[in-house]
C-alpha cells in the first residue's frame, strides 16, 4: 500500500481539480471517502461514471446536503478524518454548515483543503471561471501560441490539474504532516491563479532578468527556435525536438544531415532562427515519423514522436514502464510517482454515487440501525 496508508480524507464531490487531488491522494494509499449529493444518477454516455478516471480509488457515500441530518452525518465522519477537500466557490461550504469553523470544532486536527480558481479572497473571488480564465490571468496563456496566431489553451492541464489539483494534494500532505506535530489543523487555500503562477516561476525569473521577450513565439521554449519545436513528417505525422544543449544539438544536426551547414552554428542567434527552421522543416519532411523514430529515438538528440491518445499505450517505452493500464474498456494512467517500498496502487474502479453508502458508514462507526433509519428518511442514498 502507498505511503499515505492510514490517512483518512473526506472529499466533497465536485468537478475537475478537486477530484484530481482526491485521485492522487487515493493512489498514494489514503482512504479518500467521496461525499456525493443524493439524487438521480448522472445521465448520458459522456458522463458514464465507470469511465471517470478522476473518481477512481474511492468509496462513495450519497448524502442529502440540504437536510440538517445529512450535514450532521458528514460532521460525524469528519471527526475521524485527517483532512477534507472541497472545490466550491468561497462561501458555499459555510452556507451548507460545513465551513472550516464548524468542521474544526468537531476535529481540531482537521486539514481543510479548499480548491478554487481565483482564491478565497480578492476582487474576483466570487466570479465564475474555468481553467482558461485562470491561466489567462497568470501570463501562461499569453505565452502559448505561434507567431501571428491566437493564444492556444493547453487543454486544461495548466490551471485545473498542474496549478490546481496537484497543489491541493501537495498542500494537504504538507498540512497533515504539520498537524501530526502540532496537533492542530488549518485551512489550505489552493487557488489555480496561485499554482499556475508558481508554474510560471522560471519564465518570470527569465523575464525579470531581461532574458525573456514578453511576446509569444519569441523565445527558446515557445516555438521561436528551430531546435525546440514540432515538425511535420512525410506521412503527415509529427515529431518533437528539444536539442537545447550544444552536444545534443550536434547529434540532431548529424541525423538531419545538416552538420556541415555553417549557418547551423548560429543556434542561439534569434536573427537566424527563421531560416534555420525552414531547413529543419524541409529535412523532417524527407522521412515518415516512424522512419525518424528508427534514426533518432533513444539517442541524445532530445527527440520523441508526437503520439495520439490511441498510440500512447502501445509505445514500447510506455509499455515497458506500464505507464498506462487497461481495465476492461478503460485505459488510464498508472499511479505516479513511484516508490521503492510503499507501492502506490489504484484502490478500486470509479463507481456511481452512493455505491458504498451503507457499508462505509458502518465501517466508520455508525450503528447499523442508524444507517437503516437514515436510508429510510432519505438522508442518505444507496447507489
Amino acid at each position: 500500500m502507498g505511503p499515505l496508508k492510514g490517512y483518512r480524507i473526506i472529499e466533497i464531490a465536485g468537478l475537475g481539480p478537486a477530484p484530481f487531488a482526491g485521485m492522487m491522494l487515493s493512489d498514494m494509499g489514503a482512504e479518500v471517502l467521496r461525499i456525493d449529493r443524493a439524487g438521480p444518477p448522472r445521465q448520458g454516455p459522456a458522463q458514464d461514471p465507470h469511465f471517470d478516471v478522476l473518481a477512481r480509488g474511492r468509496r462513495s457515500v450519497a448524502v442529502d446536503l440540504k437536510n440538517p441530518e445529512g450535514i450532521e452525518t458528514i460532521l460525524k465522519l469528519l471527526e475521524q478524518a485527517d483532512g477534507l477537500i472541497e472545490g466550491f466557490r468561497p462561501g458555499v461550504m459555510e452556507r451548507l454548515g460545513l465551513g472550516p469553523e464548524e468542521c474544526s470544532a468537531r476535529n481540531a486536527k482537521l486539514v481543510y483543503g479548499r480548491m478554487t480558481g481565483w482564491g478565497q479572497e480578492g476582487p474576483l473571488a466570487e466570479a465564475a471561471g474555468h481553467d482558461i480564465n485562470y491561466i489567462a490571468l497568470t501570463g501562461a496563456l499569453h505565452g502559448i501560441g505561434r507567431e501571428g496566431g491566437k493564444p492556444v489553451p493547453p487543454l486544461n492541464l495548466v490551471g485545473d490539474f498542474g496549478g490546481g489539483g496537484m497543489f491541493l494534494a501537495f498542500g494537504m500532505v504538507c498540512g497533515m504532516l504539520e498537524a501530526a506535530k502540532s496537533g492542530q489543523g488549518q485551512v489550505v487555500d489552493a487557488a489555480m491563479v496561485d499554482g499556475a503562477s508558481t508554474l510560471m516561476g522560471l519564465i518570470q525569473g527569465l523575464f525579470s532578468e531581461g532574458n525573456w521577450v514578453d511576446q509569444p513565439a519569441s523565445n527558446m521554449l515557445d516555438t521561436a527556435t528551430h531546435y525546440y519545436d514540432t515538425y511535420e513528417c512525410a506521412d503527415g505525422k509529427f515529431v518533437a525536438v528539444g536539442a537545447i544543449e550544444p552536444k545534443f544539438y550536434q547529434i540532431l544536426l548529424e541525423a538531419l544531415e545538416l552538420s556541415d551547414d555553417p549557418e547551423m552554428e548560429r543556434q542561439h542567434d534569434p536573427a537566424a532562427w527563421p531560416s534555420l527552421k525552414e531547413k529543419f522543416t524541409a529535412a523532417f519532411l524527407t522521412r515518415t515519423r516512424d522512419e525518424w523514430c528508427e534514426v533518432l529515438e533513444g539517442s541524445d538528440a532530445c527527440f520523441a514522436p508526437v503520439l495520439s491518445l490511441a498510440e500512447v499505450p502501445e509505445h514500447h517505452h510506455m509499455k515497458a514502464r506500464a505507464t498506462m493500464i487497461k481495465e476492461g474498456d478503460l485505459i488510464q494512467p498508472a499511479p505516479a510517482p513511484r516508490f521503492s517500498r510503499t507501492t502506490a496502487e489504484i484502490q478500486g474502479p470509479p463507481v456511481e454515487a452512493g455505491h458504498h453508502t451503507s457499508e462505509t458508514l458502518i465501517d466508520w462507526g455508525f450503528e447499523p440501525e442508524v444507517v437503516k433509519r437514515l436510508l429510510a428518511d432519505k438522508v442518505i442514498m444507496q447507489g
